[in-house]
C-alpha cells in the first residue's frame, strides 16, 4: 500500500477497505466511471478526504475517497481506453498495420463484444467517425474471414469474439438458421449472396441451407408472398454457383407462388426490394404463359420508375416492344397514365419513345397533375420535374402546330394545379420558343384566321366566380361522374345499363362545360372598372335614362359574365348594354323589351364604385360550392 494512505489508515483518517481501492487508483492511473466515463487520476488530496478526477470536460472533478473506490473502476495501462487516450498514434498505427489484431484486443478488454458504434465511440479519441467508417469497412472483410468473430447480420447486434475460431463460410449459414424473424432471415441470405466464395467446398452445408430457405418460403407464400419470394430469389443465386444442387432447390419455384397470387401481383412488387424486381419480372411467362404482357402491364398503374424500367427492358427482351408503345400511347390519350409512368417517359425524353413525347403527353401530364390535387398529395414530383427542367415544357412543344401549342397554353392557364407564379415561368418557356403566342399573355387573343378578335371584359369578381365553377367541376363534379361510370359497369351488361348510359351521357355534358368554360377563361380579361369614359356609355359606368312616359331606370354597365337584374347590373354584352354602349348624355336610344323596343333618353352617366355588390354574389357561390 503506498505509504501516504498507510499514513492515513493508521490515523484512522480512511478506512482500511477503501485504502485498498484507492491504491488501484494512483494518480496518472486511467479509470472509468459509469456516468462520467473515461478519466484518469489527477492527484489525491486525502487530507480532504478527496481524489482529483480529469474526466472529458470535467478536468479535476473531485470525489470523496469513499464514494470513488466504490464506483470507479481503475484501468491497466494496456486497456484499450487507456491506449487510445495516452497514445492515440500508436492505435492508428495498429488499425492501419494489424485491423484483426485491433479488433481482437477491443472486444477482450469491452467484455467479449462490442457493437459497431461501440467500437468506433471507444476510438473516437484516435479517428473520426469519417475516418472509422472507412476503416471499418475495410475491417470487416478481415475479421469475417479470420474465423475468431461472429459477425452481426443487424448493425445494432454485437461482433462477438470467439473462444475457437468457426469457418467462415459455417458462421454465415449459421447466421441463418440462428435467425427467428423472416426480415433477419433476408439481412442473412443477403450476406451469404456477397460471400458466395466462402461457400466453396460446403455443398453438403448449402445443400442443407437452401432446403431451409425452401420450406421457410413455403410457409410465407400464403401470410407474406413478397418475403417468400425474396427468400427463393436468394435461393435460386445461391444455387446457381453449385449447379450440382439446382434441381434439389427447384421447389417451391417463384413462378408457383406468383401465379398462386395473380390478383395480388402490384402489392407483391411494391414490397420486394427494386434489386430484385427484375429477377422476378423474368418469370411472369412462366407463371403466365398465356398472358404475362398482361400482367405486367398492370404492374405499371402503381410502379415507381425502377419497375416502371424494368418492364420497359422486358417487353424489349422479348420482342413486345411496339406492344408496349401502343399500350401508353393508349393510356396517354386516355389520360389513364400515372405521375410515375408520365415521370419516367419525361426523364426518357426521345431515347425509347419519340413518338410518344409531344404535346399529347403534357396534356396528360396537366390531367395527372389535377388527379395528384385531387388526391390531396402534398408534394408532387412529376410538377416538381415539369418546373424545375428548364428544357421539359419546350421539348415537349418542339415541332407542334400553332393551335396545338395555343391549346396547350390554355390547358396550363387554367389548370388549377400548379401555382400562377409556376405558370408564368412555364409561359415564358413556351414564348421564348413560339414568340407568337406573346399575345396569349398580353391579352390579345386571335382568332382562326390571325386577326384580332374581341376579349371577354369582366370584373375580377365573376372571373373568380368563375375559377371556382370551373375547379369545382374539375375536382369535384368530373371526378364524382368517372365513379359513377365505375360503379355503374360493375353491375353487368353495358347494353342494359341505364345507370352506365346515364353516367356516360352526364359525362359528354360535362365535357361540353369544361370545353365551354375553358374558351370563356381564356379569353376574359379582368378589370377593376377604374376611371371609365363617362363621356358616353361605357364599360364601368352608370347609366340613368328617362323614358317617354317620364318614369326613370338605373342600369350599371358592368362585364360579360356580370348580371344581377334586381340590382340594375347589366352585362355589356346583354341587349341593353349593346343598346347603351357609346350614347353620350341626352342622346335617345332605342332598348329591347318584351313588345320590340322602346325609346328613351340617356339623363346621366358616372363611375361605378360598389364593388362590395360583386363581391358578396362571390362569397354566397362559394359557399354553396363548398356545401355541395
Amino acid at each position: 500500500m503506498h505509504e501516504e494512505l498507510q499514513q492515513a489508515v493508521e490515523t484512522g483518517t480512511i478506512d482500511k477497505k477503501i485504502a485498498a481501492q484507492i491504491d488501484r487508483l494512483a494518480p496518472g492511473t486511467f479509470c472509468s466511471h459509469k456516468s462520467w466515463g473515461f478519466g484518469r487520476v489527477a492527484e489525491w488530496n486525502l487530507s480532504g478526504g478527496q481524489v482529483l478526477i480529469d474526466f472529458k470536460g470535467r478536468k479535476g472533478h473531485p470525489m470523496q475517497t469513499a464514494y470513488a473506490a466504490e464506483t470507479l473502476t481503475p484501468i491497466p495501462a494496456e486497456h484499450i481506453l487507456a491506449r487510445v487516450n495516452n497514445d492515440p498514434e500508436s492505435v492508428r498505427k495498429s488499425a492501419s498495420s494489424d485491423p484483426v489484431g485491433l479488433v481482437r484486443s477491443i472486444l477482450s478488454d469491452l467484455g467479449g463484444k462490442a457493437t459497431a458504434d461501440q467500437i468506433a465511440a471507444t476510438l473516437a479519441p484516435a479517428m473520426d467517425a469519417a475516418a472509422f467508417k472507412r476503416w471499418w469497412d475495410s475491417a470487416r472483410k478481415k475479421i469475417k474471414s479470420d474465423g475468431h468473430f461472429k459477425i452481426p447480420v443487424k448493425k445494432t447486434d454485437p461482433c462477438v469474439l470467439l473462444e475457437a475460431p468457426v469457418d467462415s463460410g459455417t458462421g454465415i449459414i449459421a447466421a441463418f438458421g440462428e435467425a427467428r424473424h423472416p426480415k433477419d432471415q433476408l439481412l442473412a441470405l443477403d450476406r451469404i449472396c456477397k460471400s458466395l466464395d466462402e461457400l466453396a467446398g460446403k455443398q453438403t452445408e448449402v445443400a442443407a441451407l437452401l432446403t431451409q430457405i425452401g420450406e421457410t418460403a413455403q410457409r410465407l407464400s400464403r401470410l407474406n408472398p413478397a418475403q417468400a419470394i425474396e427468400l427463393l430469389a436468394a435461393r435460386d443465386e445461391i444455387a446457381a454457383r453449385f449447379p450440382a444442387l439446382k434441381e434439389a432447390a427447384a421447389t417451391p419455384s417463384i413462378a408457383e407462388i406468383l401465379a398462386a397470387e395473380s390478383a395480388r401481383l402490384a402489392e407483391i412488387f411494391n414490397n420486394i426490394p427494386g434489386a430484385r424486381q427484375r429477377e422476378v419480372l423474368e418469370v411472369l411467362d412462366t407463371a403466365f404463359p398465356e398472358n404475362w404482357q398482361d400482367k405486367a402491364l398492370r404492374l405499371l398503374r402503381d410502379a415507381g420508375g425502377r419497375l416502371i424500367a424494368d418492364v420497359c427492358r422486358l417487353f424489349e427482351r422479348r420482342g413486345q416492344k411496339d406492344r408496349f408503345q401502343s399500350v401508353l400511347q393508349r393510356w396517354i390519350s386516355e389520360r389513364a397514365t400515372s405521375s410515375e409512368l408520365l415521370i419516367w417517359l419525361c426523364k426518357e425524353r426521345d431515347k425509347r419513345f419519340p413518338a410518344l413525347f409531344n404535346a399529347e403527353l403534357l396534356a396528360a401530364v396537366f390531367s395527372a397533375l389535377e388527379a395528384d390535387l385531387l388526391a390531396e398529395k402534398r408534394t408532387s414530383r412529376l410538377k416538381d420535374l415539369l418546373i424545375d427542367d428548364q428544357e421539359l415544357i419546350g421539348d415537349l412543344l418542339a415541332g407542334a402546330e400553332r393551335d396545338v401549342v395555343r391549346d396547350s397554353m390554355r390547358k396550363l392557364m387554367l389548370t388549377p394545379a400548379i401555382e400562377d407564379l409556376s405558370k408564368r415561368s412555364l409561359m415564358a418557356r413556351i414564348v421564348k420558343l413560339y414568340p407568337e403566342t406573346q399575345s396569349m399573355i398580353s391579352g390579345k387573343v386571335s382568332d382562326e384566321d390571325g386577326e384580332a378578335s374581341e376579349s371577354l371584359i369582366v370584373s375580377w369578381a365573376s372571373l373568380e366566380k368563375r375559377k371556382a365553377e370551373f375547379d369545382h367541376l374539375i375536382t369535384r363534379e368530373i371526378p364524382q361522374n368517372l365513379r359513377d361510370i365505375n360503379i355503374a359497369k360493375e353491375q353487368g351488361d353495358l347494353r342494359e345499363n341505364a345507370g352506365f348510359k346515364a353516367a356516360k351521357e352526364h359525362q359528354r355534358v360535362l365535357q361540353r362545360r369544361k370545353v365551354e368554360m375553358e374558351q370563356d377563361l381564356h379569353h376574359a380579361r379582368g378589370t377593376s372598372f377604374e376611371t371609365p369614359n363617362t363621356a358616353q356609355v361605357s364599360i364601368g359606368t352608370v347609366v340613368t335614362i328617362r323614358h317617354s312616359d317620364g318614369t326613370t331606370e338605373t342600369f350599371s354597365i358592368l362585364g360579360a359574365w356580370d348580371s344581377a337584374p334586381e340590382l340594375g347590373i347589366v352585362s355589356y354584352k346583354a341587349g341593353i348594354g349593346q343598346a347603351l354602349l357609346g350614347a353620350a348624355a341626352g342622346s335617345e336610344v332605342e332598348l329591347p323589351s318584351e313588345h320590340g323596343t322602346r325609346k328613351a333618353v340617356v339623363q346621366s352617366i358616372a363611375p361605378f364604385t360598389d364593388l362590395s355588390l360583386l363581391s358578396d354574389k362571390v362569397h354566397v357561390l362559394k359557399r354553396e360550392l363548398e356545401t355541395a
